[in-house]
């Protein structure tokens, strides 16, 4: 899971830490594109509305694979070799 979450991280898409209303992850999209959080969420409900079913399991799905903006940036823990 962990190779799926770093390929998203390197395309941008990650949950946003401070627009966050629900679980990031309409903001982190918005971010990802160039829109306004608001924008991006209003999309988002447009095309709950258009498209019945898909966007609500596609919402879940993103907030599992989409990395938290604070996991993508942060360093990879690298083991120090025992002396």
């Amino acid at each position: 899971m962990d190779s799926v979450r770093a390929a998203f991280a390197r395309a941008g898409l990650v949950r946003s830490r401070d627009h966050r209303l629900l679980g990031g992850v309409a903001a982190g999209l918005g971010q990802r594109f160039g829109f306004a959080p608001g924008v991006s969420r209003l999309m988002f409900i447009l095309a709950i509305i258009v498209l019945p079913g898909s966007p609500v399991l596609l919402y879940p799905a993103l907030w599992f694979c989409m990395p938290r903006e604070e996991e993508a940036t942060a360093p990879a823990w690298t083991a120090q070799p025992a002396a």
